[in-house]
This record gives structure tokens, sequence and C-alpha cells, in this order.
């Protein structure tokens, strides 16, 4: 079992550009109505993968919303009590006042790995690809945990938006019987589509390394093979060219969902 959230969010963890994917990550994604499942939250993959707490000054929301269109406060302790059958929404959302301060090749290295186009191109029409880099971040997580049987109760929150700064919205609840071979998602930036990001899709069992990796298009729509039942992760980053004037390059957001595939 991962390490679990404290109670006290305390103690801020100083990232690397290596290990940027986020996530909160649910002990069960299936549970039983009326049983909790505790959350945690997770940075990195593979070996690198940790428990990463953030200061409770950072965090903005952190909610759950009930089939039934409640939202529960989970800041206090950490845990989600499902008392209802269907699917629940959870979100984690900070603020924008971390900083990465990276040397120019690992910068490079890291936008050319998130496909962060407009970074890359901004560096190459400014000249300055060969410079360090700072870029102040925020970080947004969803996940959905199931209470009762798969495709049991409400199923509506897998595909709500919720105006997220960059969001990711299944085009399908993962126990859709309609869903076919294909997973669907759209990401969406200040509520719009947003074409030409970069998708990762990670197995949370075998997370070393994505499975797959594919960019949205002009609709801010991607697919994937409907990965094999398990818990599964989708992740995306996006960042936005500043003047530097406040001695800031970029602001970066980054954006993940994560999911159970139930088994047939």
């Amino acid at each position: 079992m991962r390490a679990r959230l404290l109670p006290v969010l305390a103690l801020c963890v100083a990232l690397s550009a290596g290990a940027h994917d986020f996530w909160v990550n649910p002990d069960r994604f299936i549970v039983s109505v009326g049983a909790s499942t505790q959350l945690s939250m997770q940075v990195g993959h593979g070996d690198a993968r940790r428990s990463s707490p953030i200061p409770s000054r950072r965090i903005v929301r952190f909610a759950a919303w009930t089939p039934a269109g409640d939202v529960l406060d989970l800041k206090s302790d950490g845990k989600l009590a499902a008392t209802e059958a269907g699917l629940h929404l959870l979100v984690l959302e900070t603020d924008a006042n971390a900083q990465s301060h990276l040397p120019a090749d690992r910068f490079n290295a890291y936008v050319r790995d998130e496909g962060l186009w407009p970074a890359a191109a901004a560096r190459e029409q400014q000249g300055t690809t060969d410079r360090d880099a700072i870029e102040r971040y925020r970080r947004v997580a969803k996940a959905l945990v199931q209470a009762g049987a798969p495709g049991e109760g409400s199923q509506e929150l897998a595909t709500r938006r919720l105006g997220l700064p960059l969001e990711i919205v299944l085009a399908r609840p993962p126990a859709d019987p309609d869903d076919g071979d294909t997973l669907a998602a759209q990401v969406l930036f200040q509520g719009r589509p947003l074409a030409r990001a970069l998708v990762k899709l990670t197995d949370l069992d075998h997370d070393a390394e994505p499975v797959a990796a594919r960019a949205t298009d002009g609709d801010g729509i991607v697919r994937f093979h409907r990965p094999p039942p398990g818990n599964w992760l989708l992740n995306v980053v996006w960042t936005t060219p500043l003047s530097g004037a406040d001695g800031i390059d970029f602001d970066t957001i980054f954006s993940s969902l994560c999911f159970a595939v139930p088994a047939p």
C-alpha cells in the first residue's frame, strides 16, 4: 500500500523536472457502498514514485462530488466515505505559487518530453534555448472512485466539466459497455479544447513508463486503445510563455485524471 495522505498537510517537497507527474491516488478505485478509501498524493513513476505532501496553504481545493451532487471537503482527513452507489469525482487544485528553476539542457529536455511546443517556439524565437528557465506552476488532479459494482448508480461525473484551468474529461464512463475498444478524452485549457497537447496513458500498477502517448486533435480529443482492466492515469502538461519581466519565463499547469477500468 502506498504512503497515505497525512491528516495535517505539511512539509512541502521540492520536485524535480524528472518527477513532475502528479495525481491523487485512492487506495481503492472501486469500493462497496458505505465503505471508504484513503487518498494519497503521488508524484513520479517507477523507482522514483513517492508520496508528495503539499502544505495546506497551497491547496485551493480538495473535494469530492457525489453522485447526488453534494460536495465533500477532503482537506481535513484525506479520506473519501462513499455512502451512495455511483461514480464519485475527486479534485485537488493547488495555487500557482510554486517555482521551478532549471538549467538550459534539463529544461529543453523537459520541454521536448512533454511536447511543450509553445515553450520551444518562444525560446527559439527569442534566441534563449541556451539559457536557464524559470517557470511557476500549479497542479490539478482528478480521480474517479466507483461505489458499488462497476456501472452501478450514476456515472455522470465521469464526463463532467468542472472549469479547471487545465482539465482532462473522459468521453464516456470507464464502465460504459458501449465504449468499444477506444478510450477517448478531451483536454480543455481555460475552458476551450486544447490542440497539440501531449497526453500520456500510464498503468498505475506498472508505472515505470507510460503505455502510450498521443497528441490531441483540433478538438482537443485524444484516443487510445482501450486499456485492460486495472488502474490507469492520464496526464498532460501545458505552458504559457511570459514576458519574463518579473523573472518568470513560463506559467505551467500539470493536470491528471486517474480511474479504474473494470473487468467486463
